[in-house]
């Protein structure tokens, strides 16, 4: 039988999240190492020497990169957003001149609010992977990338001009998708037959609020407060009366103004919101 013991304390929790964008992180900069040596091997402009020392250039890059320990205070750090946008042009330069893509930088205003650490560090990650998505399934030769922030939001715009057949379905944008989704942004995937495919994302500059609690939110009396909690865990009429020792009708009226006062219509409704703003709450 577990116990509370058994589950991970917040410590914990947040060292192990810690730890997870740790090591997406390496494998974000090792997906573009390869994919940039994987570019000069092929590329039919450099000789077998040149482009083995262009790899290996990249190659010694990347681990000095690897050894540094700036990227570990991304969480506490601010990078100015024009800054962010230049580690990206920096991050993407070896595909964009051994690859063959045209890659097209629109740039962000230089006194926009500076993007917190974690946010600068998934936006390059998410364009990274992206033009790779593109490249690979769009087979795209040209990407116009667009950053903007509207004090809010970053606000991310990639454009290519690939066959236009991707959509946002599909398993090669499930990856970026995901990414959005847990820093509470959005994605907007549009594309045109024979004219490319259109990618806006949107990614919040500061946490989420937290809910506040429906009981707090309302103006329930005490006893209107005891019963929403126990409507909350599930207990039914006769087990609140019982509990609060009060009788059956009573509960009835409570509930029916619990109802009211939260503007819903049913029991269900009431346990959902109520149910769903604890879990906020705490």
């Amino acid at each position: 039988m577990s116990t509370s013991n058994d589950l991970p304390s917040p410590v914990s929790r947040r060292l192990q999240l810690e730890h997870a964008q740790a090591v997406a992180e390496q494998a974000d900069r090792h997906a573009v190492t390869l994919e940039s040596i994987l570019a000069v091997l092929r590329s039919s402009r450099l000789d077998d020497r040149a482009s083995r020392t262009m790899a290996l250039d990249l190659a010694s890059a990347a681990l000095i990169g690897l050894r540094s320990t700036t990227d570990e205070q991304r969480g506490t750090m601010l990078e100015p957003v024009d800054g962010a946008f230049a580690r990206l042009r920096s991050d993407l330069r070896p595909l964009a001149r051994f690859g063959g893509l045209d890659v097209q930088f629109v740039e962000p205003p230089t006194a926009g609010r500076a993007l917190p650490g974690e946010v600068a560090h998934a936006a390059r990650a998410i364009v990274r992977s992206a033009v790779l998505a593109l490249v690979d399934q769009e087979e795209a030769k040209r990407v116009r990338i667009q950053w903007d922030c509207d004090g809010l939001n970053l606000l991310i715009g990639i454009r290519d001009d690939g066959r236009g057949e991707i959509t946002g379905h599909d398993d090669s944008l499930r990856p970026i998708a995901e990414r959005v989704a847990a820093l509470d942004g959005d994605l907007e995937v549009s594309s045109t037959t024979g004219w490319g495919t259109s990618l806006e994302i949107r990614l919040p500059l500061d946490p989420p609020a937290e809910a506040e609690p429906l009981e707090d939110s309302v103006g329930f009396s005490a006893r209107e407060r005891d019963v929403l909690r126990l409507v909350a865990s599930g207990a039914r009429n006769r087990a609140i009366a019982d509990q609060l020792g009060i009788t059956d009708n009573t509960v009835k009226f409570h509930v029916s103004n619990l109802l009211r006062k939260a503007g819903v219509r049913t029991r269900g409704e009431l346990t959902a919101i109520a149910a769903g703003s604890a879990r906020g709450h705490h």
